[in-house]
């Protein structure tokens, strides 16, 4: 990306990024990248200073892209402006805003601008902002009651634009000859509004956006106090109203989503009646489908916050006659809706931690549990096979030779092995020897014996 300084200003060449237009009310060609849309002979959406626009019929089949300086057709003369949309999107652009034909033929694209029309150009430009200042006090000595916002010359300088403000009609013929004879230019007043100035001047939001009337908004519909109070705002002037002046254009934004919403919520007008005492409409919230309630018509006394059903249940209770004990009374029964939960505690890294522990804690009491029963069984498994050789064995003999099963078995008695040593340790708890006899009983003491008889 290279940068070049012209005149204390910076400007971009080509090879920056076209994705980013930093001039006021520009269109995205999403379909510039496909090449079979493009549409030569066709028209094209020039623009022109601040928020002006023309769509100017491109009858050389020049090559032309978004950014290119061109030479037009006015009456009279030719202006100088910027090509900001070519291709298909041009005839929806025109479509959208109403595109009329000048006299039936539509103007024509002369050629790309020559280095003559550019300084043409901007010796026009140098003049607009004292010919503003003097046009000004020249209205004000020819008492109008009118405020001149903004002057725009043409690109050859043989005419300009003076845009103002005005709350009545004005008899403007006399400033008309007046500024005619100043310039020596061919005049044209156009009337603006106090929104279409702040789209042309420009500025940031209190929401930290560009301005909508400035980036994309062209037609301004009547903004109305009754949009905020159906979505419950406070009539605080200074929060309500934008840089214009005037109430915001994004309060008609939502508007129809809570009228809709409106219709599903309680009337205002109604109060709620129970055995306590009566309670009137305080405001409502849409999204939870809850309104409160206060004792005390348009102030917060002993405010009760119930659910939308609740209050429509009241109200048919109230047509029967009956009254309820409170107005609350049922909701802690049923649950009012659902609540609002963070996604951020629902995405935590430690949400699986506890489940994990407990889970570890059940599989090892599982697994202890197991290894004591298969204990139980080998020890189990083992002793049926020593007591059938029990059975069946005899003592030996001093000088003679041992069998070849009891070679085994003592063989196996001296490898350690787990059955054998769980083995030898239930026949010590059950009072036999090694070589299958038992133990003889325990002495017994006759004189605890005849004590225990008295």
């Amino acid at each position: 990306m290279e940068y070049q300084l012209e005149n204390k200003t910076t400007s971009l060449r080509k090879s920056a990024c076209n994705g980013c237009h930093q001039q006021p009310l520009s269109t995205y060609d999403w379909l510039c990248d496909i090449p079979d849309l493009a549409e030569e002979g066709g028209f094209v959406e020039v623009q022109f200073k601040n928020t002006r626009k023309g769509y100017y019929l491109n009858s050389e089949r020049l090559e032309l892209h978004k950014g290119d300086v061109v030479a037009v057709e006015a009456n009279p003369g030719h202006d100088i402006g910027t090509v900001t949309l070519t291709g298909k999107l041009v005839k929806l652009q025109m479509h959208k805003h109403r595109y009329n034909s000048h006299n039936g033929e539509p103007l024509k694209v002369y050629r790309i601008a020559r280095p003559g029309d550019m300084e043409k150009y901007h010796e026009a430009k140098a003049r607009e902002y004292d010919t503003m200042i003097q046009s000004r006090q020249i209205s004000a000595e020819l008492n109008l009651d009118m405020k001149i916002g903004d002057v725009e010359y043409q690109g050859d300088g043989n005419k300009a634009i003076f845009y103002y403000i005005a709350d009545e009609r004005v008899d403007f013929r006399q400033l008309i000859r007046v500024l005619a004879d100043t310039f020596h230019i061919r005049v044209e007043m156009k009337q603006i509004g106090a929104r279409q100035e702040a789209g042309r001047i420009g500025g940031i939001g209190p929401c930290g956006r560009q301005l909508c009337c400035s980036a994309w908004k062209m037609n301004f519909v009547s903004v109305n106090t009754s949009a905020a109070r159906y979505q419950d705002l406070a009539l605080n002037p200074q929060k309500l109203t934008g840089l214009c002046a005037k109430l915001k254009c994004c309060l008609n934004y939502e508007v129809d989503a809570y009228v809709e919403a409106r219709k599903k919520m309680p009337s205002p007008e109604i109060t709620l009646e129970t055995k306590e005492q009566t309670y009137h409409y305080f405001k409502a919230d849409v999204f939870r489908r809850e309104v409160v309630y206060s004792t005390v018509p348009n102030a917060p006394v002993n405010v009760t916050v119930i659910s939308a059903r609740r209050a429509f249940e009241v109200i048919s209770l109230n047509k029967q006659g009956i009254k309820p004990e409170s107005l609350a009374f049922d909701d802690k029964k049923e649950p009012s809706g659902k609540e609002s939960s963070d996604i951020l505690t629902d995405n935590s890294l430690t949400r699986f931690d506890e489940a994990l522990t407990s889970r570890k804690r059940r599989n090892g009491r599982n697994g202890l549990r197991d290894n004591r029963q298969g204990d139980s069984r080998m020890a189990s498994d083992s002793m049926q096979p020593a007591r059938r050789a029990q059975g069946n064995r005899t003592p030996a003999r001093e000088g003679t030779p041992r069998v070849e099963g009891e070679r085994r078995e003592s063989a196996r008695e001296r490898s350690g092995d787990a059955r054998f040593s769980n083995l030898r340790g239930t026949e010590r708890a059950r009072g036999m020897r090694r070589d299958g006899s038992e133990r003889r009983p325990p002495r017994r003491n006759n004189q605890q014996e005849e004590r225990k008889e008295e």
